[in-house]
């Protein structure tokens, strides 16, 4: 905070509190007797308003929330840059309640971490802890339910862009995925026909009984040889490729929909996604438990 905006807000605080002095100063000079034989001068049906000091009770709280402001902005920071006799602010507040809480529950973590990820989902307390730190965490982006929305990977199902095994789910959650379609139209004609074709040849992957329609049919034919551009990242088959986050193309799992328009519009737009790193903002063992419960989601734990 600069000098300007420090000495305005102090400049602000000070009127505002010598203001409210002066009200009550200001108020407090007429006697009850002398104020019941004035009026404001308003009248309305026969009614006069008469100017009448504030109650005592009223009065003192008054003075008392003053006086309790004064040593409030002495203390505790209120007054532009000034810190407080105390010192205190709030992220020395939320650090000092981090450290707690860390000291309280790290034996926890480090004993869940001696566990293998395969073996911790049989911890119903373990995938408890994990419930709550995805919540914290993950829900944001992937749901309460784990299950994603549109652009956001279900993860509560078998399908997975880049492996769902334990080590792979770690990789994730603490290095984060950046995953890029770049736009494929020009690659393939960059005709509104060719883009359509292609889109009717991908869904056909997964949706065989395409073929069975003859202007789809003719639109497969048409696309198949020029898949072999997008065959790069997701194998001649359609199939995928894990350790480059390529999504399989011939199930019935999509990332951003399965209607013709989403297709083509991943076609001719290319997707960007991008899952942050959060190995600065959990520890090796937090990521463990989260794991687990991730793993959990689509491998059910024994009764």
């Amino acid at each position: 905070m600069s000098d300007f905006w420090s000495w305005f807000i102090i400049i602000i605080v000070a009127i505002n509190l010598l203001g409210c002095a002066g009200l009550l100063l200001w108020n407090n000079q007429i006697s009850p007797e002398e104020a019941a034989k004035e009026t404001t001068g308003h009248s309305f049906d026969g009614i006069q308003e008469r100017n009448a000091p504030l109650p005592r009770w009223w009065l003192f709280l008054f003075i008392g929330t003053l006086i309790f402001a004064c040593i409030y902005l002495a203390l505790y920071p209120g007054l532009g840059k000034f810190e407080g006799l105390l010192g205190w602010s709030s992220s020395g507040q939320y650090e000092k309640e981090v450290t707690l809480v860390a000291r309280q529950t790290d034996p926890l973590f480090e004993e869940f971490a001696k566990v293998p990820v395969e073996e911790l989902i049989e911890y119903p307390e373990a995938l408890a802890v994990g419930g709550r730190l995805f919540a914290n965490n993950c829900a944001i982006c992937h749901g309460s339910d784990a299950r994603g929305a549109k652009g956001y990977p279900n993860l509560a199902d078998n399908d997975w862009l880049y492996g769902g095994e334990p080590k792979q789910i770690i990789t994730s959650i603490a290095q984060g995925r950046t995953g890029m379609m770049p736009p494929m139209a020009a690659a393939i004609g960059n005709t509104d026909q060719a883009v359509r074709d292609m889109a009717i040849y991908v869904q056909s992957l997964s949706r065989p009984d395409l073929a069975r329609d003859a202007q789809k049919a003719a639109a497969i034919e048409r696309a198949k040889p020029k898949f072999a551009v997008c065959a790069a990242c997701h194998g001649q088959d359609g199939k995928g490729i894990q350790a480059m986050g390529a999504p399989n193309l011939t199930d019935t799992t999509w990332l951003y929909g399965p209607r013709l328009e989403d297709i083509e519009t991943t076609i001719r737009e290319g997707r960007k996604g991008e899952m942050p790193k959060h190995e600065n903002l959990l520890s090796d063992e937090k990521i463990h438990v989260i794991a687990a419960y991730v793993y959990s989601l689509s491998h059910k734990p024994a009764p």
